[in-house]
């Protein structure tokens, strides 16, 4: 121990630390392993920091210890109150899972159940006959295939149809799908080449044609969801690009992304392509994602003709990136939305949120402000504009209401206020997730349910109450004199 400093010797042994009363009553809640090994990795970072910073007392070692363990031992994946107005915010998971729909999957999931059990001959069946009878039903394919996520969905249709091959896409096309993943990208994981045809502005199907030879494997469109080009503009419809592949005998991949299954009749829907509109138009493949305006967990969904469909079932990769019963119990419920499309406004909360009325948010806006003015929280209502998110309709925004607080004497009081509340809300056993935009945080109605405006003002108040007593600790003389 030579080479340690003095003051560090003060520290209490592991072993005297395991005799207190506190982390007896940890262990008992986490085992012993746990609390040794949070023990010394407490102590472990009080040695990382220098010993002017000062030594914590005996007690103050236990309280740490203790709480990295509770913190520890509680999980990290933790549920936040979403106030940030976008619906499918790819940080937050996405689509939301409502109450019910957990409680329905769940009923599949609790013990065992037939994942791979063929129940009319007692033999080995396939997981992927579950998801197939209703996605088939209500996206109009012949047949279809789940995989992890979309992603996975376009990688295993490029690797089994063209691999070592030409695959002809519309440089208009060339996404960026989030997390900079690309499509030059993927198509290059695939080991297929890519043909580039057209311009970023306008592409025509002589563009197509044009760059067609035998090595071509497919022609690949993909739905530009996450942004729009406008101005001098020329797109090849699905309908074109689908007649010149049966010209050639090509097959033709639909990468739609966003999962609109049929027209919503939803005004801030109106637009969107449909599952059901690209296999009419002529797509062989059409790959989408679970967990955008599907409504249901992370998955790549391909639907299509049965016999490209079989043969990537066939694929040795299928396996690497086929779902979990989990995915599976959780995407069956959506699906079961979505036969209904009143079932699905009113259960699913991505349409919830999609069709929520203005004066309802509003309502709400005012509901939450009363509740800070109780603790006498300066803030005010304001109008807010929400998004759909997840790379779907960027250019369109939903009217509606918030909260923004207005503590603070001068605006650069009201940032450091806003600022320093933002992250002390994510803090929290039930973090809260605001906007911080421009030096204000603002709480948008939209994407919180009734349910979660008691929560929300809970936490604020109590975050308040943290930031006021800490101020005063810090500064008693200028708070008396206040």
């Amino acid at each position: 121990m030579s080479g340690v400093p003095e003051a560090y010797k003060s520290l209490p042994a592991v072993d005297k630390l395991l005799a207190s009363p506190a982390i007896r009553a940890a262990v008992q809640r986490h085992g012993r392993e746990l609390m040794t090994w949070c023990i010394r990795q407490t102590l472990s970072e009080i040695r990382k920091k220098p010993p002017t910073e000062g030594i914590p007392s005996f007690d103050e070692v236990i309280h740490t210890a203790v709480a990295f363990a509770d913190s520890f031992a509680g999980g990290h994946l933790s549920r936040v109150l979403n106030a940030t107005g976008i619906v499918l915010h790819t940080n937050l998971g996405r689509s939301p899972f409502s109450r019910k729909m957990l409680e329905e999957a769940f009923k599949k999931l609790e013990g065992y159940n037939n994942l791979e059990l063929d129940l009319s001959t007692g033999r080995r069946g396939s997981r992927n006959v579950h998801p197939r009878r209703l996605l088939t039903y209500i996206t109009g394919a012949e047949e279809v295939l789940v995989v992890n996520n979309a992603a996975a969905a376009v990688m295993l249709i490029l690797r089994t149809f063209a691999k070592n091959r030409e695959v002809v896409i519309s440089r208009g096309e060339l996404i960026e799908i989030g997390g900079s993943f690309r499509i030059p990208e993927i198509m290059a994981a695939s080991d297929c080449r890519m043909v580039e045809v057209g311009t970023t502005n306008k592409t025509r199907v002589s563009d197509y044609e044009n760059a067609i030879c035998k090595e071509t494997a497919l022609l690949f469109k993909a739905h530009t969801s996450n942004f729009m080009l406008k101005g001098f503009t020329e797109e090849t419809s699905l309908q074109d690009v689908s007649a010149l592949a049966k010209k050639f005998r090509l097959p033709v991949l639909y990468d739609l992304g966003s999962g609109m299954i049929r027209p919503s009749g939803i005004p801030l829907l109106t637009g969107e392509p449909t599952v059901k509109e690209a296999l009419a138009a002529g797509a062989d493949v059409v790959c989408f994602s679970g967990d955008k305006l599907f409504g249901g967990p992370q998955a790549g969904i391909i639907a299509g003709r049965k016999r490209y469909i079989d043969k990537l079932a066939r694929e040795p990769m299928f396996r690497a990136l086929r779902v979990c019963k989990t995915t599976l119990a959780l995407l069956e419920q959506a699906c079961l939305q979505h036969i209904n499309p009143e079932r699905l406004r009113l259960e699913n909360p991505v349409f919830r949120a999609v069709t929520a009325d203005r004066e309802m948010l509003r309502q709400k806006a005012v509901s939450l402000f009363q509740r800070l003015q109780d603790h006498t929280i300066p803030c005010e209502t304001v109008d807010s504009s929400g998004q759909i998110g997840g790379g779907s309709f960027p250019d369109t925004s939903i009217p509606g209401f918030g909260v923004m607080l207005t503590f603070g004497n001068s605006a650069k009081e009201r940032m450091a206020y806003a600022a320093d509340m933002f992250h002390l809300l994510l803090s929290r056993p039930l973090p809260v997730l605001g906007i911080l935009r421009k030096g204000n945080l603002v709480f948008d109605m939209l994407t919180l349910g009734d349910e979660d405006l008691e929560k929300v003002a809970d936490a604020i108040v109590q975050c308040h109450s943290l930031m006021q007593n800490s101020a005063s600790e810090i500064h008693p003389m200028e708070q008396k004199k206040g």
